[in-house]
């Protein structure tokens, strides 16, 4: 698209300025915590806050550098195209022509920019009743910018426009709906706030027309409006409703490229320094700087200790638990996915040796535990009676007691690590100060050893395009296996590209079962396909937003799969 016809005096930019961004956002006196970036006298703001706070809707684009919108635009007739920039895991597109176009005052000051934007006036507030929901339009005197939060059953529009007769709001609020509940329209100086209620089915949808510019809201179940965005290079956003079995779920997937240069795909958790913590996927992403990332492994809740395979360039974070399904891959974009065991011996200088029960690992029982620096500082005790054997350098140097779970804390030696014997006095005769250990391991199958990443949680959902769907054998209860629910998965298609998938519920309906799923990811194209937690837990990540859910029903999390790029 051509760009638009700029106005110099809009605009307060100093060319002389260096490259500079901030946190904050000021929009007409409202602050917003937003990332931003000046380079070379343009400005860029993070594109979720251009969706959320300034009311752009994204539009499908095959070119990553450049986002087209429809904002108070016909996209044939009037098109508007941002440029964008990668850093620190946001996408920044760049709003200074569109500024000017649309006489928008900005000021870079410190950590803060400063955005004035001409305020409308609202001509008319309508609502009518329609076959599947419901409509609000507000009609406006000139664009501006609107956001949009929504929360369960509820949501808030602010428009920055005035001039709208308190009166006249409380008819509108009056009249019934189908799935609106509840209306509320409060102007003030400034703007003017439609507060709302609704079914619990359904959600508000808000997007712009022109030639006159209004704002349309539409409260519907069905209200996931498909897209196909090319996000940046080697990474696509895509969503719509896939139908399995006459049953339709909204599906929000990220497609990766392992192979694109400046795109890497890691695993991530709350806290680099340990293995245990949950935190929302959001805080976790924006803490290793992640540009997109999905929910993975399962966890105890409780404790918060991770209960499946994780493993980061090479390292084990946390070890496979009941022989469950898990995915690797490797710096050439080659991937893995299967059911995976990991088989350790400890083995003492007097010809002894030990089966290890766990690896740094909430999934506890009889037999030998095994926690190394990656689990953290140090361990406490998770079951009554354990004996902690402190190892350093390949031999024991200690032996300590404990009585309740949790009673003891001890430090994992960094050159080392701590063996939690768990009712087995065999092994705590034979592990006395002094007896020198090796430990060996050997993933099954084999092929998983030479993967530096690993990611478990299961079941197996497809392999080599057939479903293999196999609950049990994974030590998943029949409940597990057969209920409905939120969902999140990853898959490989025969092009080498990671799909990072979620499902939500289908519109007035329920989630899909672990068979549903798995046609899903068939649908998508996996060769090869694995569930990942789900329900509260499923979320996927892109630049600062969750695409598939209102964050605050977000669960905290333990793990994810993290995507990174370059700028």
């Amino acid at each position: 698209a051509p760009p638009v016809s700029p106005q110099p005096s809009a605009v307060m930019l100093s060319q002389a300025i260096p490259n500079r961004g901030g946190s904050q956002v000021v929009v007409n006196g409202q602050p917003l915590a937003l990332p931003w970036l000046q380079q070379a006298g343009r400005i860029g703001l993070a594109d979720y806050g251009l969706q959320q706070d300034f009311g752009f809707e994204f539009l499908n684009t095959a070119q990553p550098g450049s986002q087209p919108i429809r904002w108070f635009s016909d996209p044939v007739a009037t098109p508007i195209s941002l440029n964008s920039w990668l850093a620190g895991g946001y996408r920044y597109l760049d709003i200074t022509d569109l500024a000017q176009r649309f006489g928008w005052q900005m000021q870079a000051s410190g950590n803060t920019l400063q955005i004035s934007v001409p305020v409308a006036q609202v001509q008319t507030i309508r609502r009518s009743r329609q076959d599947w929901g419901d409509r609000i339009v507000v009609d406006l005197s000139s664009p501006v910018t609107w956001s949009l939060r929504e929360g369960p059953g509820e949501f808030t529009l602010i428009v920055d426009a005035v001039g709208f007769n308190a009166s006249g709001g409380a008819a509108i609020a009056n009249q019934p709906g189908n799935r609106l509940r509840s209306l509320q329209i409060s102007p003030t100086a400034n703007y003017t706030q439609l507060r709302g209620t609704v079914d619990d089915t359904a959600r508000a949808r808000a997007y712009t027309l022109n030639n006159p510019p209004r704002l349309v809201v539409d409260i519907r179940q069905d209200d996931l409006a498909p897209r196909d965005i090319a996000w940046a290079p080697g990474l696509r956003w895509q969503q719509q409703y896939v139908t399995v079995g006459g049953r339709a779920f909204p599906v929000y997937w990220l497609e990766v490229n392992l192979r694109q240069p400046g795109l890497s795909v890691r695993p991530i958790w709350p806290d680099p320094v340990t293995a245990t913590g949950i935190s929302p996927l959001i805080t976790t992403a924006q803490r290793w700087q992640a540009a997109a990332a999905i929910n993975a492994g399962f966890f105890n809740r409780n404790n918060q200790y991770p209960l499946g395979a994780l493993r980061r360039d090479n390292q084990w974070i946390s070890g496979p638990i009941l022989s469950r399904g898990a995915i690797a891959w490797d710096t050439n974009g080659t991937v893995l996915i299967d059911r995976l065991v990991l088989n350790q011996t400890l083995a003492t200088d007097r010809g002894q040796q030990f089966p290890i029960q766990a690896l740094n690992s909430g999934y506890v029982g009889a037999g030998i535990g095994v926690y190394t620096p990656a689990w953290g500082p140090a361990y406490t005790s998770i079951l009554d009676n354990e004996v902690l054997i402190t190892v350093v350098n390949d031999q024991v140097v200690s032996q300590q007691p404990t009585g309740v779970s949790g009673s003891t804390n001890i430090p994992i030696p960094r050159n080392g690590y701590l063996l939690a014997v768990r009712a087995n006095q065999t092994a705590v005769s034979a592990l006395a100060p002094g007896v020198r250990l090796s430990l060996q391991s050997q993933t099954a199958p084999a092929d998983f050893g030479a993967y530096p990443q690993i990611v478990a949680a299961g079941p197996l959902l497809v392999k080599n395009r057939t479903v293999v769907l196999n609950a049990a054998a994974e030590g998943f209860s029949e409940s597990f296996a057969t209920q409905a629910a939120t969902r999140s998965a990853v898959g490989v298609t025969d092009r080498g590209t990671l799909l990072l998938v979620s499902l939500h519920l289908s519109p007035g309906g329920r989630g899909a079962t672990l068979a549903e799923m798995a046609q899903v990811m068939l649908q998508l194209g996996s060769v090869s396909a694995l569930n990942l937690d789900g329900g509260s837990s499923s979320s996927l990540y892109l630049g600062g937003q969750l695409l598939n859910r209102i964050p605050r029903t977000a669960a905290r999390v333990h793990s994810g799969i993290g995507v990174f790029l370059q700028p």
